[in-house]
Order: C-alpha cells, then sequence, then structure tokens
C-alpha cells in the first residue's frame, strides 16, 4: 500500500443493517482502508436495535483497517436518520432505540399533526408533516406505550449522535439530522420548545445543534480506539445529507438512493415547507436544504418478492397487465403506515418474471411520484439522475427507472458515499473547504450515463390507477386515524 498524500481522516456510515468505517487521504480521495460489522434489527411488532452493538461494530469496523485508522487526523460520523435513543444517567440505553422503518406510531404521528397546527402549519414550523417515521412521533408513542421508560431518560439522541457522543463524551448533532426529528424549527433553526412541550420532552435532554464546519469534539482517551487522544471529531449528520456531501451535489441536480428504504432529494438554496407531507423539508449538511422524499420498502421488498418466487432478483421478464405494489413493510410515500403489499390484474399466464418485474415497476413508481414534487418548478428535467444506493449498481433497478423516469441515468462509481460523505466533512475541519467541495475535488460522481428511453407512461398510469382504487382499501382497519 503507498503511503498517503495527505492527511487521513475516517468517515463512517451507521446504517440499519450494519456500521461501515472508510479511511480516506484528504488530498486525493483515495481509500486507504475499510471496514464494516453488521447489526441486528428487530423483526416482531416493530423495528428496533440495541445502539450498543452499533459501537460495537464501529470498533470492529475500525479494528479493520488497522494502522491507517491510527494515523486519522480527523473522524464524523453519518447515519440513519430518525432513529430514537433513550439514555439513562450513565449513559446507557434506556431500551432498544426505535429506528426509521418503526411504524408503530403512526396514532401519534397523526394525532400531533391535529393538535398542533395541521399539517400546513407543521410544515411551515418544521418543514416537514410528521409521519411514523420522525422521531417526535416515537417519543409520543414511547410516553403513552412506555411511561417508564420515559421517566428513566435522562438523554435523547439519534443513532448518528450517540456514535459520536461516545467518541467525544459530549451531546451534540446537526442541523441536517436535528430536521428529521419533528422537534427542531427550519424556520428558527433551533428546538421548537412548543412542540417539546407538548410531547413532555424537556429539552435540556436534547443534544447541542453543531454549526456546519464547527468542530463536534475531541477523541476521549481509550475506549478501545485506535484514533489518539485530541483527534478532531466533526458533527456528523444523517445518511442523506451524508450521501449528499459524499457526491458533492450542487443544488438542482436530482438524486435516487435505492437501500432499505428509497429516497429521492436535491440540494436547494430554499427551505421547503409541503402541506402534503410527501416533501421533507430537511436541512442538509452544509447550510442549504435537502428537500426528500422517502419510501420505507425498495430493494428489501423487491428482494422478498424475488425470494417468495424463488427467483433471482435479476430475472425480471416484460409484461404490461400486473401491478404490485410492495407495501411489505407499511409506507411512508404514500403515507399509507398501516399498508400491506396488494397484487392487481393476475392472470393465468401471468409469470414469475412478471410478478417481480411488478415489484420493480410498484417501488420505482412511489419514488419517481415524489422526485417531481422534490425538484423545484424551473429544474432542467432533462438532466441525468444520479442513481446512488446498493440497489443502482443491479441491472434491473437501472432498467426500471430510465423506463419509468424519461431521463439519463448517471451510476457513480464510488462506493459507500455516506461514509464518503462524512470524511469529506472531517477533510473540511482540517483543509476549512466545503465539504462538498472537497467530494467533487475526489470526483465522486464520476461515473457512467445511460441514455434516457423514452418514457412507459401506460406502467405509470396503470399503477396510478390501481393506488387511487385502492388506497381505502389499504388504509383501513389499520388503526392509523384512532389509534
Amino acid at each position: 500500500m503507498s503511503a498517503a498524500e495527505g492527511p487521513l481522516v475516517v468517515g463512517v456510515d451507521t446504517s440499519t443493517q450494519s456500521t461501515k468505517a472508510l479511511v480516506v487521504d484528504v488530498a486525493t480521495g483515495r481509500i486507504v482502508a475499510s471496514g464494516q460489522a453488521p447489526h441486528t434489527v428487530t423483526a416482531g411488532a416493530g423495528r428496533e436495535s440495541d445502539p450498543r452493538q452499533w459501537w460495537d461494530a464501529l470498533l470492529e469496523a475500525l479494528r479493520q483497517c488497522g494502522e491507517p485508522a491510527r494515523e486519522a487526523a480527523a473522524v464524523s460520523v453519518g447515519g440513519q436518520q430518525h432513529g430514537l435513543v433513550t439514555l439513562d444517567a450513565q449513559g446507557e440505553p434506556v431500551r432498544p432505540a426505535l429506528l426509521w422503518n418503526d411504524v408503530r406510531s403512526a396514532p401519534q404521528a397523526h394525532r400531533l399533526t391535529e393538535e398542533l397546527g395541521g399539517a400546513k402549519g407543521w410544515a411551515e414550523r418544521t418543514g416537514s408533516v410528521p409521519t411514523a417515521s420522525f422521531t417526535v412521533t416515537k417519543w409520543a408513542w414511547l410516553a403513552e406505550h412506555e411511561p417508564e421508560a420515559a421517566r428513566a431518560t435522562r438523554a435523547v439522541r439519534l443513532p448518528h449522535d450517540y456514535l459520536t457522543e461516545r467518541l467525544t463524551g459530549q451531546g451534540t448533532t446537526d442541523r441536517g439530522d436535528a430536521s428529521g426529528t419533528g422537534w427542531w424549527s427550519a424556520s428558527t433553526e433551533a428546538y421548537d420548545e412548543e412542540v417539546l412541550a407538548h410531547v413532555g420532552l424537556d429539552p435540556a435532554l436534547l443534544p447541542r445543534v453543531v454549526r456546519p464546519g464547527e468542530v463536534a469534539g475531541t477523541v476521549r482517551d481509550g475506549h478501545g480506539l485506535p484514533f489518539s487522544k485530541g483527534t478532531l471529531v466533526a458533527g456528523g449528520t444523517g445518511d442523506n445529507a451524508a450521501a449528499a456531501l459524499g457526491l458533492g451535489v450542487r443544488p438542482g441536480v436530482p438524486v435516487m438512493s435505492l437501500g432499505t428504504s428509497g429516497t429521492v432529494y436535491a440540494v436547494s438554496r430554499r427551505r421547503t415547507a409541503d402541506p402534503t407531507g410527501t416533501v421533507a423539508g430537511f436541512a442538509d449538511a452544509r447550510g442549504d436544504w435537502l428537500p426528500l422524499a422517502c419510501t420505507l420498502n425498495c430493494t428489501l421488498a423487491v428482494d422478498r418478492v424475488a425470494a417468495l418466487l424463488h427467483l433471482d432478483r435479476e430475472a425480471v421478464e416484460p409484461g404490461r397487465g400486473v401491478t404490485l405494489l410492495p407495501y411489505l413493510d407499511g409506507e411512508r410515500t404514500p403515507n399509507l403506515p398501516g399498508a400491506s403489499g396488494l397484487l392487481h390484474g393476475l392472470r393465468h399466464d401471468t409469470t414469475g418474471g412478471q410478478l417481480l418485474q411488478a415489484a420493480y415497476d410498484g417501488a420505482v413508481h412511489a419514488l419517481l411520484g415524489a422526485l417531481d414534487l422534490v425538484l423545484e418548478e424551473d429544474a432542467d428535467r432533462s438532466a441525468p439522475l444520479l442513481l446512488i444506493g446498493g440497489g443502482a449498481r443491479g441491472t434491473a433497478w437501472q432498467e426500471t427507472v430510465r423506463r419509468l423516469s424519461g431521463r439519463p441515468v448517471q451510476v457513480p462509481e464510488a462506493k459507500e458515499l455516506v461514509a464518503l460523505g462524512a470524511a469529506a466533512q472531517a477533510a473540511g475541519l482540517l483543509t476549512g473547504e466545503d465539504p462538498a467541495a472537497v467530494a467533487r475535488r475526489w470526483n465522486t460522481a464520476a461515473g457512467p450515463v445511460l441514455d434516457a428511453v423514452e418514457r412507459d407512461e401506460e406502467t405509470l398510469a396503470r399503477i396510478s390507477g390501481v393506488l387511487s382504487d385502492a388506497a381505502p382499501l389499504l388504509d383501513r382497519d389499520h388503526g392509523v386515524r384512532d389509534g
């Protein structure tokens, strides 16, 4: 392994399924070393993880990085958004963390929306209309269903905050991840005391919000870490804001991420307030905004359909008559948290490959409908769509996005963009650069561009029609309205 040309930094991605760490050369963007360790997620009534396993996974990922990690001058953590981490007076978890894809708080989301100004009021106040994914609804659920746990809580953190605090000993977060809680005001860029009072959460339990470019702290001595005491720690951010940094995207460039969840977003100079709740008006990690729409069902849902059919995930076949809405975990976009999957148009001659293609179509349809709302009116609708995430390298995903979007698709060659974004943020502490400019200098978005094909309007219209007709059935008798 050749010597680094500049100082080294570590970027971390603590996602739903695993923690990854990259050691990156600040001068060139070259990945010098990497490591990864898995997490476990409960599969019962909700989706939960013990935060302590995230720390153990981080230590293992860093161990795999070896000597280069010990030479790092700065570190930053990007992480899954929205998760509710509750800590006791000793900093230990009161209970497992409620993850972003735990939808048990759907009744609380509905009640909070009604009780505090309606959807329009919430959008203007926080940038988003709360859904079951948002941290504020999870706290409301906890206070209602597990009041002893809520009373025992002495600190409330997001997943990336938890790891950053264990690195530094200080409770911090950043505006990008804070904007996904539901208790951070997009208009004032501060915690919203009225929202916190309404859900019975003392603001003293929340972390300090560090500014873009501000040092969150320094690494504490020991704790099994390879870093030297005093190594700089950046504020970190949520996974989508980190990926935007990792790509170095400029305002108006559309991004679609295909992972456990599916997301579409674009950096914007203007704050978004969508009263329909489809677009979340998140902040980014730099000082701009990151209007974003998220679906709960993406690659895992399609892979599950493939497994049920005993097919390889690429074994799709063309077919125009069957529609599959793969809402296997409820859905966030459209907002149907109690929904299940729905199959329509099945016939004797329908093949397994056609069913699988219908699952891809259903997942991408939801994302593209949201993308039209994310992009500003003056955006270039013919510009390449950046396709990232685990699914982005799959041919079936690429071809489905091309066919249903009618846009050229660019697939960046760089992998682990959340960790790369965190590394760019850490690099910015050392060089004084904008982290997005660091990523552009590293040329992380470079990759092949797949030409546009004619948009499949027939399939889009058919799926929209089925969804419209089935919406009352999908949302019926699931306790979303009355708790």
